[in-house]
């Protein structure tokens, strides 16, 4: 097949889209399909030229100055190509591939990652829709899309081609008991919640040391907010990690306290590194843990709950330890290599689909 992805950039950013689709882009090109990317271009090309991935440059800023050469440029890109695929993981492409299908043959796929965006609803304007998880085609069903045009392929990131063996990654240093995340620092992310029950447990257990591993544009309010507290010389933040698996490698717990997330990564990353995981029940957080089976979940948005199983783990090192180890079970699913693969089924009946149209 020819498959082109369409995505606003690929930088090396730590976006979760992105990282998404250029693990598919990579692994496709292995698999002996024709693969391309259009984007804005970024970090990955390289990565993605040494998999034999055509990299297509489509600035889609949406400004009326931009509107009629993106348009252009994308109708260049179709006739160059000639796709049968165009899979868009962002809402300006989907837009694009369906406001411009009318003369081509390709069958438009989308995958709806932050449903809980308003805009999200665009991405139902592909002939197949790809929810990352089972809670976001539940919401993208409510909102609307027809549920025969939904497929659930989950995240799942372990063997990416971004990435080394988690074996080849030496742990940094950190001070012990460790509890970390890695967010980007958003309100959604649930860091104000963390910090709160950090700053709740902290007296409790003098050794234990709050790593924030992300970026974003609400660090420094999170900042001054960590600042205010009494244990602010145990709050440390790190800023963007091109390689979180030293953090996640050092780490004792792992947090994730969003508010809403889809399918996020970092949970399968966790996961392997071998954290006891605490993480909120949301979304599609509970799946990416087999049901609470590899993590404790708690409320969203309740910085209590978060801190009393904080503090169950760090005064029981045998709770800590039997957490460590359910998290490390069951980590087949969670492969990058296994999404490829169910996304490629999901091409292959869209291009059966198209052929039949064309007969009847």
């Amino acid at each position: 097949m020819r498959v082109l992805h369409i995505l606003n950039h690929i930088r090396e950013i730590g976006n979760g889209i992105v990282n998404v689709a250029v693990d598919l882009a990579c692994l496709q090109a292995k698999n002996g399909h024709d693969v391309a990317v259009a984007s804005a271009g970024g970090e990955y090309e390289k990565l993605l030229a040494s998999y034999g991935v055509q990299h297509f440059l489509l600035d889609q800023a949406r400004t009326p100055m931009n509107l009629i050469p993106a348009v252009r440029r994308y109708r260049a890109i179709i006739k160059d190509f000639q796709p049968d695929i165009v899979h868009a993981h962002m809402m300006t492409g989907v837009v694009l591939g369906k406001l411009l299908k009318a003369n081509s043959d390709y069958a438009l796929v989308s995958t709806v990652h932050n449903e809980f965006q308003r805009s999200a609803i665009l991405m139902g304007l592909a002939d197949r829709v790809i929810a990352v998880s089972k809670a976001v085609c539940q919401s993208m069903v409510r909102r609307g899309i027809p549920g025969h045009k939904l497929r659930v392929i989950s995240n799942g990131t372990l063997g990416s081609v971004r990435t080394r063996n988690i074996k080849e990654y030496q742990p940094v240093e950190l001070q012990h008991p460790a509890i970390a995340t890695v967010a980007g620092m958003y309100q959604r992310k649930g860091i104000s919640e963390l910090i709160d029950a950090f700053a709740q447990i902290a007296p409790q257990f003098p050794q234990v040391h709050l790593y924030l591993v992300g970026n974003g544009p609400d660090r420094e309010a999170f900042t001054q907010k960590a600042q205010k507290t009494a244990v602010s010389d145990r709050i440390h933040f790190e800023g963007f990690q091109p390689e979180p698996q030293r953090y996640l490698l050092a780490a004792d717990i792992f947090v994730l306290a969003s508010h809403r997330d889809p399918s996020p990564l970092v949970i399968p990353e966790a996961r392997e590194a071998g954290c006891a995981i605490v993480a909120t029940n949301v979304d599609g957080i509970p799946e990416a843990l087999d049901n609470g089976k590899a993590g404790i979940l708690v409320p969203p948005k309740d910085s209590q709950s978060l801190a009393t199983a904080l503090a169950e783990l760090l005064s029981n090192p045998r709770e800590l330890s039997h957490w460590k180890e359910q998290a490390q079970q069951n980590l087949e699913w969670l492969s990058a290599g296994r999404v490829n693969k169910e996304t490629l089924a999901v091409y292959s009946e869209m291009r059966i689909q198209n052929e039949l149209s064309k007969i009847l």
